[in-house]
């Protein structure tokens, strides 16, 4: 166990960091609780944890291709490079997924990073699989396929090339800009009708986003690679997400337009999600950096979400319900009419080539 893990989770605004604390996770049998001592301890104790520094694992997955059976998502398999995100955004409603590793959601999340060395080999393997049948795939839904870590590992386009050998179609969802990298790659596969990227926005104020999403790519440099996509004849859209009502909500309209300008075809929205320990770390992160409205941005959650902060069922999750919920929707609604939104072409399954299995003896045809 690291040192900081070994610290009461003292939330406090760290630099570089969406987390204010090491929060618990569900399945962790002890938990630590800060207290002073009247003896300025937990002034101490936030000095010393302000900068947390990442740590990446090496590890060799036994399958990458993960199946589900979600029917408000627009795929049934994903594969995502990396476990945990060092960009950091407090509302990743991935985080509570690090509660599994017997990590914490919170700093444990986007500061102990899994990388697997082994993601393209087990890909491989799996689509050559003699029942595998073709259908779009998603890269990086969990995490950022393009976190920081990408420039160093090239996992991400270590599969990449591999959907491109076999001529299987996939989707990218990002808040970096460092895809613009994968152009070479990307836009041949776009003219065969195998990919689409959506970025994902959510505010155009740099204060905001570097508070929320501290280590993503500011909103105008995501714009800047939007543009440069459209550019190359890449499919792109923009994912205005996590709405979030009195923080974010009211610059739904100029995101839109701003990624209209910027070459996006297609557009779509998601509400704020608190799944499990996000609940608590976006209270924390709330009362850090929105005391004065924290009660209000709590209040409009639970009116979106039949009373509760957070409402999981399928076709509520993602949209809620209610008034503020109804509004919201017409709002998206007029503004992607009245920009020319359309829909991303359908990605095509008749070109996939499934590899040849590795084997140490070769093929004789």
């Amino acid at each position: 166990m690291s040192a900081d893990r070994l610290r009461p989770p003292v939330p406090v605004a760290r630099k570089g960091r969406g987390s204010a604390s090491w929060v618990t996770g569900r399945y962790e049998k002890q938990a630590t609780v800060a207290e002073d001592d009247g003896w300025e301890a937990l002034q101490m104790l936030q000095d010393e944890a302000s900068a947390p520094e990442t740590v990446v694992v090496e590890e060799r997955a036994r399958s990458v291709l993960s199946r589900n059976r979600s029917p408000d998502v627009g795929f049934d398999r994903s594969v995502n490079p990396y476990r945990g995100c060092e960009h950091g955004c407090i509302y990743c409603f991935a985080r509570p997924s690090h509660a599994y590793l017997d990590l914490s959601p919170g700093l444990d999340f986007e500061t102990r990073l899994f990388a697997k060395t082994n993601a393209a080999e087990r890909l491989r393997i799996e689509l050559a699989k003699p029942g595998y049948v073709c259908a779009p795939l998603a890269l990086g839904i969990n995490t950022d396929a393009y976190q920081p870590i990408e420039r160093r590992y090239q996992f991400t386009r270590e599969l990449i090339a591999l959907l491109a050998e076999t001529r299987h179609p996939f989707s990218l969802i990002t808040k970096s800009a460092g895809i613009v990298r994968d152009l070479d790659l990307l836009a041949p596969l776009a003219a065969q009708g195998l990919v689409t990227v959506h970025f994902s926005v959510t505010t155009l104020d740099n204060r905001l986003s570097a508070r929320m999403e501290p280590r993503a790519a500011a909103p105008h440099a995501r714009l800047r690679a939007m543009r440069a996509l459209a550019a190359a004849g890449i499919p792109v859209g923009v994912m205005v997400a996590p709405v979030v009502p009195a923080i974010t909500d009211h610059e739904l309209e100029a995101i839109l337009g701003a990624a209209r300008e910027a070459g996006a075809d297609s557009a779509g929205y998601v509400l704020l999600r608190l799944p499990h320990e996000l609940k608590t770390l976006w209270r924390e992160w709330l009362d850090l950096h929105y005391p004065d409205r924290a009660q209000h941005v709590m209040s409009l959650l639970q009116q979106l979400h039949g009373g509760r902060d957070y409402d999981s069922r399928f076709g509520h999750r993602m949209r809620g319900q209610g008034p503020f919920a109804d509004l919201l929707a017409h709002r998206f609604a007029r503004a992607r009419r009245a920009l020319g939104f359309s829909r991303l072409p359908a990605l095509r399954t008749d070109l996939f080539v499934a590899p040849r299995p590795p084997s140490p003896q070769g093929t004789l045809f």
